[in-house]
């Protein structure tokens, strides 16, 4: 199987999603996590720019926060799709473009507007080539605007990186019934921690999934095992190649999870 054909197809789990999973309740949620990271009480007035929409729903928390202008786009024509459903729920604004197109596309990026605030959550490292695609994203900032980003961060996720890129690579090289087997397997080795009594907490878990970032437990199941191409990077890597190479500066981090959060100023 050729490296194309072993991409995963993140954008028809954003479709899924979409279709099942969103709702009001969700979209709250992330307006308020978006919100709080950038420590702004709203966007009126801004251009918020969604590198890598996937569903469409933070671009619709950023309309819900009041940004003036948003621009969404995504390599993915399954998360084009995903996003025009979320627009269309928003009775389809004119403030608010969907595109299709790839932050490693040079010609692209200069074709867009740099923005205020610039948000590539969990997106990057899933490009084939991240660094570029930091780059590239960087230039989409206007002077003093903002970078919400969002990384896998090295050595976080037991047992090892090593281990994880190989179960994503063979999870996409599966048929439909086993790519199945694979995320009970992965929800009883990991979750459960091969026990029984551990089952109520699962449930618990999904309910209260949705707390972060409105997001659902399955699909992020799916995302996690099927995400590829797929990087994983050291925070203090991150930060001297957004500082020194960049010039950005480095005004919030949030860590404790696979994805380290940054917020960088130009």
């Amino acid at each position: 199987m050729s490296d194309e054909n072993l991409r995963f197809g993140f954008g028809k789990n954003w479709e899924r999603y979409i279709r099942e999973n969103f709702n009001e309740e969700r979209l709250f949620i992330s307006k308020e996590q978006l919100l709080s990271f950038l420590g702004m009480d709203d966007l009126f007035g801004k251009y918020f720019l969604d590198v890598g929409c996937g569903s469409g729903l933070h671009s619709l928390a950023a309309l819900k926060a009041g940004a003036a202008k948003i621009v969404s786009f995504d390599y993915d024509p399954n998360s084009v799709s995903a996003t025009y459903i979320v627009w269309e729920y928003a009775e389809k604004p004119e403030s608010w473009d969907v595109k299709q197109g790839s932050i490693l596309d040079t010609q692209f990026v200069n074709s867009l507007e740099p923005a205020d605030i610039v948000y590539a959550w969990g997106v990057l490292h899933h490009t084939g080539d991240m660094w570029k695609a930091i780059e590239n994203t960087s230039r989409l900032m206007k002077k003093g605007g903002l970078l919400y980003l969002a990384l896998y961060t090295s050595g976080v996720t037991l047992p090892s990186d090593e281990y994880w890129l190989d179960v994503k690579q063979r999870y996409n090289r599966e048929n439909w019934f086993n790519k199945r087997v694979t995320e009970i397997w992965y929800v009883w080795k990991f979750l459960l921690k091969k026990k029984i009594s551990a089952i109520p907490s699962l449930f618990i878990l999904n309910a209260n999934y949705k707390k972060e970032r409105g997001m659902a437990l399955y699909t992020d199941i799916v995302d996690w095992l099927g995400g590829w191409p797929m990087e994983f990077s050291k925070i203090e890597d991150v930060k001297q190649f957004c500082t020194e190479k960049l010039g950005l500066e480095l005004v919030n981090i949030k860590t404790g999870q696979a994805n380290t959060e940054y917020l960088f100023r130009k």
